[in-house]
């Protein structure tokens, strides 16, 4: 029976299953349709502006779930997925595993926490100074200022946004589908990590003209999108990286959300005294000691000799 492994390399090794240019041009393709996709409905299909944010957004998620499965069909039909006799094995090309799932949410998620030690210490210097210092009371107002956003979070349009749509049908575009495409027309690993988020930022620069739209400054939105974009080709390296290591596409869905929910890491916070910044460089450094020990294959596959997770990873181990 075939495996997924067999679509990454040739039985003629110099040569890759797929041409470089048009895993590359297929690529670009997704990139752009992701984006494009996203002004069909007013466009194309000639529809009524949305009349509020939340119709606005529900538009954008049926936008961003048409695209996404049209990136894995495209993919699918690239690499010949259909090939695979076992359907857990062809779920594997994408990286959908159920084996080692744990491993593939808490490892990653507790990687990421790292960089964000010093946003920790902020957040809770904030919430010990507000409730006060008596401990009952800290408990009460931490309890209850988590129920209050537990219940708005659930129906806030954003957050589904941020967390849920975003992350997940990104992921299975720029993650998913690209890695394997490029994996395929015969790109090294490392040119993968760090030439693959460059689609992936690209696909960010709509929001150049959407802020242009609302009146903004073009020198100052440009200075707001050069800041995400910078973001975004960091962020991409990581969630390409652990792709790869895990072989599991949950890992970098649950470092998106995490990053998502908590924005940019602070560096320093006056308040804390330095402590905020002394935990920063402190999560810092141990992020990048525990990153390879913590994507070890070993930990997110049992048998490292026979890997159907197609990504190649275990030839990392």
């Amino acid at each position: 029976m075939a495996t997924p492994a067999s679509f990454f390399h040739h039985p003629d090794s110099s040569r890759p299953a797929l041409p470089g240019a048009a895993a590359v041009a297929a690529c670009a393709a997704m990139a752009v349709s992701y984006v494009a996709v996203l002004y069909a409905p007013t466009v194309l299909l000639r529809l009524p502006p949305p009349t509020s944010l939340r119709a606005f957004l529900h538009r954008r998620f049926v936008c961003a779930a048409f695209s996404s499965a049209a990136s894995v069909l495209a993919t699918a039909s690239l690499l010949r997925v259909w090939s695979i006799g076992d359907l857990s094995d062809a779920l594997a090309v994408f990286g959908i595993r159920s084996d080692h799932l744990l491993q593939a949410v808490a490892i990653p998620l507790l990687l990421t926490s790292l960089v964000y030690a010093g946003s920790f210490v902020a957040r809770l210097w904030l919430l010990a100074t507000s409730c006060g210092r008596d401990d009952g009371e800290l408990e009460i107002g931490f309890a209850q200022r988590l129920a209050h956003w537990i219940c708005a979070a659930v129906g806030d349009v954003m957050v589904w946004r941020n967390c849920v749509v975003a992350p997940i049908t990104e992921e299975l575009v720029f993650r998913a589908c690209m890695v394997p495409l490029l994996l395929c027309g015969g790109f090294k690993i490392y040119s993968i990590i760090f030439l693959s988020p460059i689609f992936f930022s690209l696909a960010h620069l709509n929001h150049l003209f959407e802020l242009h739209q609302q009146g903004r400054n073009f020198m100052r939105s440009l200075l707001i999108v050069g800041v995400q974009l910078g973001y975004t080709v960091i962020f991409g390296w990581y969630a390409v990286f652990l792709f790869i290591r895990t072989g599991n596409i949950v890992s970098p869905i649950v470092a998106h959300i995490f990053c998502n929910i908590m924005g940019l890491p602070v560096f320093s916070f006056p308040r804390t005294r330095g402590v905020a910044s002394v935990a920063f460089l402190a999560g810092s450094l141990s992020f990048f000691w525990l990153l390879c020990p913590a994507t070890s294959p070993k930990l997110y596959n049992a048998r490292l000799d026979q890997c159907s997770c197609c990504h190649g990873y275990c030839r990392w181990s």
